[in-house]
């Protein structure tokens, strides 16, 4: 009789354990199972815990991994937004090609900010074609966006820098919100690579004629399409965080006229220009460059917004606008009363 089949492990020995890269590919299996029982099979998280043989508190640790890795995404149909009622009063006092209105969150300002964000996360990839060039400006408003963006690729798209670097808080410098977006689309980055501010007119001057930066100047004003913010004019503002405006001027600009800040420059109740001394000694995108473009995405919400956004929409900056129905309203109310 033949030998039966051996081991070729010697007796006594143990089986090695997974590697760490086995026991990591394991898990992602795991997430992403738990993850189509969920959303695609409608199991609640007791029948997936029973089916897996696992706990039903692992259940919801791996649905909220799948949530932070991009694997699954929850979102509204816009046209919800769209048909409010708030958003159509908009379109028509404004003349705007469309408008999305959310409802405010009764948590408070920045829950509100959070909720247009991601709505208009949602809408922009919808409102680009092939062979856009996309203006992004700068701010926490337009990196919330940029950071809620889905993966999708809009064919041929072009994202550009329309201000130059300057430090910012919590990476809503430029040159992360414009990147951020473009890696989201798939599309080319043109980042603007010089300081938003230089200490002499002359030093902007020679760098403009650099050809490096003279391309990408040309790239600035070449965007057919923009998404931007209005700013405020108070101390605690973007605009004064990141010195561009002195505390001691807030006062003086605002016995000026100046209500709201587009792209670091400030503007009037009509939207126009202050034309500061300052501005000589910025690179960034003009406020007439601003105009007249096939979209302006004008974002923003919160009690202090809705002065600088009309502002933003007599001066022609706009032709789509996002908010929410608490800033809506205070803008409408706001016109009625001639403010």
């Amino acid at each position: 009789m033949s030998p039966g089949p051996t081991s070729s492990r010697p007796t006594g020995t143990k089986a090695a354990a997974p590697s760490a890269a086995t026991r990591a590919r394991s898990q992602d299996d795991a997430i992403i199972e738990v993850t189509w029982c969920y959303y695609q099979e409608g199991m609640n998280q007791n029948e997936i815990a029973e089916r897996l043989g696992i706990s039903r508190a692992t259940v919801v640790n791996y649905l909220s991994e799948a949530r932070k890795r991009d694997y699954v995404r929850i979102t509204l149909d816009t046209d919800i937004f769209r048909d409010h009622d708030l958003a159509r009063r908009l379109v028509d006092r404004f003349g705007l090609q469309d408008a999305i209105v959310v409802p405010t969150s009764p948590a408070g300002a920045d829950q509100s900010l959070d909720r247009v964000t991601r709505v208009v996360a949602d809408w922009l990839p919808g409102l680009l074609e092939p062979g856009d060039r996309l203006g992004v400006a700068w701010g926490e408003t337009v990196y919330r966006v940029a950071e809620a963006a889905p993966r999708v690729t809009v064919p041929d798209l072009t994202v550009v820098q329309l201000v130059g670097s300057r430090p910012a808080a919590l990476g809503f410098a430029a040159e992360t919100c414009s990147a951020t977006l473009a890696r989201r689309y798939g599309a080319h980055c043109v980042n603007l690579h010089v300081p938003l501010l230089l200490s002499n007119r002359a030093l902007v001057e020679e760098l403009k004629r650099e050809p490096v930066i003279r391309m990408q100047l040309d790239a600035v004003a070449d965007c057919n399409k923009t998404i931007f913010a209005c700013g405020t004019c108070t101390a605690d503002s973007h605009v004064v965080h990141t010195g561009l405006l002195d505390p001691a001027d807030v006062d003086p600009c605002a016995e000026r006229g100046a209500i709201g800040v587009i792209c670091g420059r400030l503007i009037d109740h009509d939207g126009n220009g202050l034309n500061r001394e300052i501005e000589d000694r910025m690179i960034a995108v003009t406020l007439d460059q601003m105009r007249g473009k096939d979209m302006g995405l004008l974002v923003g919400s919160g009690p202090d917004r809705a002065r600088p956004m009309l502002a933003a929409l007599r001066g022609g900056y706009a032709t789509h606008i996002a908010t929410c129905s608490e800033t809506a309203t205070e803008m409408l109310n706001l016109t009625e009363n001639n403010a």
